[in-house]
């Protein structure tokens, strides 16, 4: 349990996560469908608000959420903390130097003074990472929280036993008393469980929001078919779905996935924004010669994704302070749409960026219609 949440009483206790759960429960939140005035009462109570960033509703959960997030994945982390990989992987970082302890403590830490207010992590060394780089300040951010590698992907965690045990195990291990989100991770193309596999994973989710261990329950999955129906068979236990959406993304203008997400009220993360890295013309590094013009792209791609409402917000991977602030700078000066000479340099970016995708990534253009 967090200990620091223990000894100063600030935060919420489990009792009164319980207690939040059945208020929004009983529709007394506000989410989709509040007035301007409703509104703008709610989303500056929001965590780490900061006026000039934009808030938008987490669907109907009655959360605000900061319209750019911090996703888990630090690719590029090694370029601000050279030999922190132990092997070519990025998740082979190691996670207990204290140069890598530090890069995540400042990063978080710029996150909340623009007011970005939402962390996901979706594998054990993420998990560890961000409770490490949030303790002591737990109640600054909203944290998503999935243990990979114990979850939906492997067979022997496809029952709601086994996956309540893997949240039990990681939040003792991440010392936490509660997560905010707690969104297993399935297979890419989630539609290959079996129904009865799909029945115990939303028996757990809803087994720990009535124990009190998360506030809100939702999965990520690739597999646009499948969320729709797992939203239409379970809409009041899917309330966030983590899901790609890149600067390529368009809705489809018929039986598109984000019709059924508007009716129901779901929240939605959109990952890879970036195509992963492949946007990107230079390293990630600070005195990159292309560093001027990947912040552009950055920061256009970013515009792009939030013309669409019904993205809650993107979540890109984020290695250092100026990227956290080209971002917040990507929210604050965005329009309702790009300009036709910005989409032009968008749609020339995204020529290049899938163009080079690695093989591991050409999945991601199977996402340009949503």
């Amino acid at each position: 349990m967090d200990q620091q949440h223990k000894k100063t009483g600030k935060g919420l206790s489990r009792r009164e996560l319980m207690r939040d759960g059945a208020i929004a429960a009983a529709g007394l939140t506000v989410g989709i469908g509040a007035t301007n005035t409703e509104a703008a009462g709610k989303k500056d109570k929001t965590r780490s608000y900061n006026p000039e960033m934009e808030y938008r509703p987490l669907g109907r959960t009655g959360l605000w959420i900061s319209a750019v997030c911090l996703g888990g994945h630090w690719k590029r982390v090694d370029k601000m903390v050279p030999g922190v990989f132990k092997s070519g992987k990025w998740l082979s970082a190691d996670i207990e130097s204290d140069g890598f302890k530090k890069n995540r403590r400042d990063v978080v830490s710029k996150c909340i003074e623009v007011g970005i207010n939402y962390i996901d992590a979706c594998t054990s060394q993420e998990c560890q990472a961000y409770s490490e780089a949030l303790r002591g300040r737990r109640e600054a951010m909203y944290l998503g929280f999935s243990w990979y590698q114990e979850e939906m992907r492997k067979p022997q965690f496809r029952n709601a036993k086994a996956l309540l045990g893997t949240l039990d195990k990681a939040m003792r291990i991440c010392k936490l008393d509660y997560v905010d989100l707690w969104r297993p991770t399935m297979l890419e193309q989630s539609g290959r469980h079996t129904e009865g596999e799909v029945e115990e994973m939303m028996k757990a989710l809803e087994t720990a929001k009535k124990q009190g261990k998360c506030r809100l329950t939702g999965c990520s999955t690739h597999d646009r078919p499948h969320i729709k129906k797992m939203i239409e068979q379970y809409p009041d236990i899917l309330q966030v779905v983590v899901t790609p959406y890149t600067a390529r993304s368009k809705q489809l203008p018929q039986e598109s996935m984000f019709d059924t997400m508007r009716k129901c009220g779901t929240g939605m993360f959109g990952i890879k924004p970036f195509a992963g890295t492949s946007l990107f013309k230079g390293d990630s590094s600070i005195d990159s010669p292309d560093r001027e013009e990947d912040d552009e792209r950055a920061r256009l791609a970013i515009q792009y994704i939030l013309c669409n409402p019904a993205v809650t917000a993107p979540i890109p991977g984020l290695i250092n302070t100026h990227q956290v602030e080209n971002l917040a700078k990507a929210v604050k000066e965005r329009g309702n749409e790009l300009t036709m000479d910005e989409a032009k340099k968008l749609e020339n970016a995204m020529d290049e960026a899938w163009a080079k995708l690695p093989p591991d990534y050409q999945w991601l253009k199977d996402w340009e219609y949503v």
